[in-house]
């Protein structure tokens, strides 16, 4: 942007605006206002009633930002095929998982249990009353607080989900006076955010109410101060577990320097670096999320609150740690995975966005917990498939390799010249650099 284009102000009233208009402001702070304008057009639906969908699924919108939608084929969850949709900008990722899915399609597929799938939910307060008379009272005002909330739980209540449980936390070693009211939720098929945060905010007025019109509380009102009512993306007790297992020595054929038992042994020694290392723990577990998140994407689900659950377990010892772990018992590879994921199959995106709806018909219309299995299983298959690149021929060669096509599209490599760079490059080593290299000799000699 040019000197001339930098603006020192505040925009106001600029989602009242339309679109247009909206559109019309972005591009004045471009130095090709037409081009921009252009190139913002150029990604909005042909339809107008889609593009109106889309525009509301969020705020200011002025274009729409296409991320690719592939699939992975061969995922074998609990003896069921799957094609598992993947939104991602990364060709390796989906390569990885399809690498993998068929490698474990040809020995026994993944298995996967869901262990639990509670949510939580908190009312964070102040109490500087008498906490005898506040814990004596408890009993009573869960009694209050779902007499209260009927309303608002009826519907998933006859679903057989709802508030399961509430409790009464003492933080006063932490803040002064600060207590938390904890409610535990089962959401069903839905991520359930919206019902969570109805229930306590509507806890929260309860609580209110309660202390002005309980006699032992009488005219103390104030001893209660609510702080904020939300609920939490930790959901330590909302657990999937998926793994894989074979014999030793149906690894023998990963590596051809490799044999089955010293592919373990490494594998095994390449996860154990992550547990102890929060710095190769770090990377280690974005490869696993690189799958998760895909499909939490393509399903219209909050890959966000995932990773971020995700990566708060992975620190429930104390440490940032590995979150999938290998266990080699005899003649036995076991290569398992333990992660909170909150998902759902109904509410929000997944409905109203058309590729969601269209990624989970793909799937056979799974419950939330079948989803769970599914996305773990696909973050279990990219972690293999990484790890197994690391411990053999090293990940940039594979990497690599993908990504050629994104490189000769940065030199605007014509049809011709990718057709020769792919054939070349088969038996060469990718690098932002060789390609160049390799296009101006091919161009030179042109």
């Amino acid at each position: 942007m040019s000197e001339g284009k930098k603006r020192k102000f505040i925009l106001k009233g600029f989602s009242k605006l339309i679109k247009e208009d909206k559109l019309k402001i972005v591009a004045e702070m471009m130095d090709n206002q037409v081009e921009t304008v252009e190139l913002l057009k150029s990604f909005w639906h042909k339809d107008e009633k889609k593009q109106k969908v889309f525009d509301e699924f969020s705020e200011n919108t002025i274009s729409n930002f296409y991320i690719p939608y592939g699939v992975a084929p061969n995922f074998i969850v609990n003896d069921k095929a799957y094609l598992a949709p993947l939104v991602i900008e990364e060709s390796s990722v989906v390569a990885a998982a399809s690498s993998s899915a068929r490698f474990w399609s040809e020995h026994g597929g993944f298995k996967a249990e869901i262990k639990s799938v509670v949510k939580i939910g908190q009312v964070h307060f102040l109490w500087e009353g008498d906490f005898k008379k506040l814990e004596f009272s408890f009993d009573e005002l869960k009694m209050y607080l779902r007499e209260r909330t009927k309303e608002i739980t009826a519907k998933m209540d006859s679903r057989g989900g709802g508030i399961l449980d509430i409790e009464l936390i003492d933080m006063r070693e932490k803040i002064d006076n600060y207590y938390q009211l904890r409610a535990s939720f089962d959401t069903r098929d839905s991520m359930g955010a919206n019902f969570i945060n109805s229930c306590l905010e509507e806890f929260a007025a309860a609580m209110e109410d309660f202390f002005v019109k309980k006699d032992i509380f009488k005219g103390k009102e104030k001893d209660c101060n609510i702080i904020m009512s939300i609920l939490s993306n930790y959901t330590p007790k909302c657990l999937v577990k998926t793994w894989v297992e074979c014999k030793i020595s149906e690894l023998d054929n990963i590596d051809n320097e490799l044999s089955g038992k010293e592919f373990a042994e490494k594998f095994k020694l390449a996860v154990k670096i992550a547990e102890i290392d929060p710095y190769r723990a770090t990377t280690h577990n974005k490869g696993i999320f690189n799958g998760i998140d895909a499909v939490a994407i393509a399903t219209g689900n909050d890959f966000r609150a995932i990773e971020a659950a995700g990566h708060t377990y992975a620190s429930k010892d104390g440490q940032y740690s590995s979150l999938s772990h290998v266990q080699i018992e005899e003649d036995m590879f076991k290569f398992y995975l333990e992660i909170p994921l909150a998902m759902g199959t109904v509410g929000g995106l997944t409905s109203l966005h058309p590729l969601a709806k269209h990624s989970l018909e793909m799937l056979g219309n799974p419950s939330a917990e079948e989803l769970m299995m599914i996305s773990s299983a696909v973050g279990l298959a990219n972690n293999f498939a990484a790890i197994r690149s690391l411990v053999t021929k090293g990940i940039q060669i594979g990497h690599m390799k993908m990504h050629l096509m994104n490189i000769l599209n940065s030199f605007n490599a014509n049809n011709e010249e990718k057709k020769k760079a792919i054939e070349h490059f088969m038996g060469h080593k990718v690098s932002f650099s060789s390609v160049e290299q390799y296009l101006n000799e091919l161009r030179g000699a042109n």
